[in-house]
């Protein structure tokens, strides 16, 4: 008898199921991807996240428009443009929820946000330090009131190297620590209230002067330097408050900002420097009666965000040195002092 003997067909390549990194890939144009690829296949790729893009739109667009958040509840634009360089971090917030969405359409929004925050802030990260030394050296700090360290604090602002030293929030019962910390270095000083200014060179003309606080927290003074004459402004604006009622309470504070502003503008001196804990940074409008018309020395020759608040983890740089009629040369934070704010310091070219 004869036998017929038959065989399964062997699996083709084409029909051989595929193992690993390849399985990732169709076989042919009728299969569907599977692993990786899957997960981004189809149109809903661009149908899921939406919500997720319109959150990347509004974030964009708060960059965009930051100044015209109002601030009629609660001074909620002042509290956004303080924390601002801070909206960054909610990019990649936004980011792995898209692609943990799998949206095509929320990555692509995200790309608005990205590129205004890297227009607004990216130019911080460049070095604008210059290693030239500068006619003058200027340093400003809020000691606090209830600093433990005060003649340690003293002693590292003698070493510093600074030529005009400013100082905020000077309690009366340690005034004396720092007049005789600064004495023999900077034997020139002018303290009023709980603010000061201390020189290496002559100072001449000194005042307070009104910012609507009710007592001395800001002082003019006359620097004579081997350069030429400059007028030099300490002030310490009021604090603010972030509170659940009433939000982020700045109207004191916004008052003094006006007030000095409009002392500044009507300075004859053809150069001005203020040192100061503004409460305040450069983006906030409140301020804007002092920023249009003066420069920080921070944001033309520093290098990063040169946060000094609070001085554990600083998150803002509320205390400023600002000019007009003068060059910055260069920018920096010091060491901490046992204070909740860290010492700025810049170096600048006088005129002349």
């Amino acid at each position: 008898m004869a036998r017929v003997y038959t065989s399964e067909a062997t699996n083709s390549d084409e029909d051989s199921p595929r193992k690993g990194f390849l399985s990732r890939f169709p076989r042919r144009s009728g299969e569907r991807p599977r692993g990786l690829f899957s997960r981004w296949a189809g149109s809903g790729k661009w149908r899921r996240g939406i919500i997720l893009a319109l959150l990347a739109v509004a974030l964009g667009f708060a960059f965009i428009l930051h100044a015209e958040v109002p601030n009629s509840i609660g001074n909620i634009g002042s509290l956004w443009e303080t924390f601002l360089p801070w909206g960054g971090l909610l990019i990649p917030v936004l980011l792995v929820c898209a692609l943990l969405r799998r949206s095509v359409t929320a990555l692509v929004a995200l790309l608005l946000p990205t590129v205004v925050w890297v227009n607004l802030f990216g130019g911080v990260f460049h070095d604008k330090t210059s290693t030239a030394p500068g006619d003058l050296m200027v340093v400003t700090h809020n000691v606090n009131a209830d600093n433990p360290h005060p003649e340690r604090t003293a002693r590292q602002l003698a070493r510093s190297g600074a030529d005009v030293i400013a100082l905020e929030e000077v309690p009366s019962s340690q005034s004396d620590f720092y007049e005789d910390g600064l004495r023999k270095s900077h034997p020139y000083h002018k303290l009023a209230g709980t603010v000061g200014i201390w020189s290496k060179y002559p100072l001449s003309g000194a005042r307070t002067v009104d910012i609507k606080m009710g007592w001395p927290r800001a002082i003019r003074a006359t620097v004579r330097t081997p350069k030429g004459v400059i007028a030099v402004y300490t002030a310490h604006l009021p604090s603010v408050r972030v509170q659940f009622k009433s939000g982020f309470t700045a109207g004191q504070r916004d008052a003094s900002a006006r007030a000095l502003g409009q002392a500044i503008s009507h300075d004859r001196a053809d150069t001005v420097i203020l040192l100061g804990d503004l409460n305040g940074t450069m983006n906030d409008r409140a301020l804007a009666p002092i920023t249009s018309q003066m420069r920080s020395a921070q944001g033309a020759a520093g290098k990063g965000f040169g946060f000094s608040w609070p001085e554990s983890r600083p998150m803002a740089r509320i205390d400023q040195i600002m000019v007009k009629g003068a060059d910055p040369v260069s920018a920096w934070t010091l060491s901490p002092t046992g204070s909740d704010h860290l010492p700025v310091a810049a170096k600048v070219n006088l005129p002349g």
